[in-house]
């Protein structure tokens, strides 16, 4: 068994699940952190700024994952490129994904922060938010994309340590950071009375705090091939096709399911602001369940990447099963218990009656149904930990996206189906069909590598 440092995470040898579940663990409660911490921002707004402030924040989050989606998705690319040239023992190439990626980071940050202070109010017109909340819409957004230089970087660097078994260390960071986020939203909203650009400005400040934290960690690295040089910042060339080659289809892939999300989203503003800020909390509710089956999909993506890159073939489909049972258990337990208790979760967001009606209507089909979410997801994340980028993004955005724009676009325009119960129900049904599709094509992905692992080939074959 190869050495490892205290953080680090040999995914090539041993038992899967204990390490699986040693690798996804911190990475889960990282997110789990994050999301309540953004939670936080949302529930002090609708408390102590009213349900307008709450829609108009809640308002946003479907385009702000829309306009990031696509230059996230080259932190994809990072994470498979650097975990499969860890797996190699190839430390020049990996010396050179970490560099090209800290640099693609704060780039990608720049042109978002233009992006949001440009064009917030249009894009927000385009999504048809109400008149009396596109105002405080606009200004969180824009106060918010000032942080997009910290937040890409913050994601890049983290995926990075994750790409050699480091899900600790980006933890402790966004704990430190986030305790701060929450200190900063009571100060500015209550104190100051600052209302959504307060909670926006909480929101940045802790990014750049995390961000100089990874920063840090990385300047500091005992292993050569994973340590920041700031001379040696820039873009190879080669490195960088390889990033577009995965990361280029996986942001495409969050765009359109983002898209699909803004046209959903659009449909929910039809139904009123009351709504909305229901709909809006209820999201976020979600999103605990969804991160925590989605440290499986990056299980999957992680471990797959290293053992192609290590040419241990024989342990892709068994990082398959695994990060898939984990993810299932995850996803109905969480799922069913956050519907079970949705009233009490809704009321931290707010008090009014119909909003908190309208936020159950939406937990008891997604929440329930969501671990088809998490299957979809992380057999995405064993493909393109197989070097696949463009095909399950072609399988995503037909199966899911494509079902879900279709369904809206048919039997949610028929008077009598024209309810949120139905309009919601279009996410299981386009989860369960692209799950089966993705499997297919994993099974014919396998298939090009081979059945054993190279080392356990004799040398007189090799």
């Amino acid at each position: 068994m190869k050495k490892t440092g205290t953080y680090e995470l040999d995914m090539t040898t041993g038992a899967l699940l204990p390490k699986m579940l040693r690798f996804a663990l911190p990475l889960m409660l990282s997110s789990l952190l994050q999301l309540l911490f953004n939670a936080a921002d949302v529930a002090v707004v609708g408390k102590f700024a009213g349900d307008n402030s709450l829609a108009a924040v809640g308002s946003t989050s479907a385009l702000i994952n829309l306009l990031t989606n696509l230059f996230l998705g080259l932190s994809i690319g990072a994470n498979v490129l650097s975990a499969k040239f860890t797996g190699a023992g190839d430390k020049e190439r990996t010396s050179k994904v970490v560099h090209t990626a800290v640099t693609v980071s704060l780039l990608s940050g720049c042109i978002l922060t233009v992006i949001g202070l440009l064009f917030a109010p249009q894009f927000l017109r385009m999504m048809k938010s109400p008149d009396g909340v596109i105002g405080l819409a606009s200004l969180y957004m824009r106060v918010y994309f000032l942080g997009m230089p910290a937040m890409m970087f913050y994601n890049f660097g983290s995926s990075l340590l994750r790409s050699k078994g480091d899900t600790k260390r980006p933890l402790y960071y966004l704990t430190a950071a986030g305790v701060v986020n929450v200190l900063l939203n009571l100060l500015f909203v209550i104190v100051f009375h600052m209302d959504v650009a307060g909670v926006a400005l909480a929101t940045i400040l802790s990014q750049y705090m995390s961000a100089a934290l990874v920063l840090r960690c990385l300047m500091k690295e005992k292993d050569e091939s994973f340590r920041v040089v700031l001379r040696k910042l820039g873009i190879d060339k080669t490195t960088l096709l390889g990033l577009i080659k995965i990361g280029v289809p996986a942001g495409i892939q969050g765009v359109v399911f983002s898209l699909s999300n803004v046209i959903i989203q659009s449909s929910v503003n039809g139904f009123g602001e009351i709504f909305i800020a229901g709909s809006s909390a209820a999201s976020s509710i979600e999103g605990f369940v969804w991160v925590s089956m989605n440290a499986f999909h990056q299980a999957a993506l992680t471990f797959t990447s290293q053992n192609i890159g290590a040419k241990k073939y024989s342990r892709i489909k068994k990082i398959l099963f695994c990060s898939q049972g984990s993810t299932i258990v995850t996803g109905l337990v969480f799922g069913n218990l956050v519907y079970l208790f949705s009233p009490y979760l809704l009321h931290i967001y707010t008090d009014t009656p119909a909003s908190i009606e309208a936020g159950i209507t939406r937990l008891s089909i997604i929440c329930t149904t969501y671990f088809l979410c998490g299957m979809m997801d992380t057999i995405v994340g064993s493909i393109r930990g197989m070097g696949y980028g463009v095909v399950p993004t072609i399988v995503s955005m037909i199966g899911a996206c494509g079902l879900r724009l279709l369904w809206i676009a048919t039997i949610f325009q028929i008077p009598k189906f024209h309810t949120p119960e139905v309009l919601f129900t279009s996410y299981p049904v386009s989860w369960g069909i692209t799950f089966l599709a993705h499997l297919v094509c994993f099974l014919i992905m396998r298939r090009k590598f081979p059945k054993v692992d190279e080392d356990s080939v004799p040398a007189a074959q090799a």
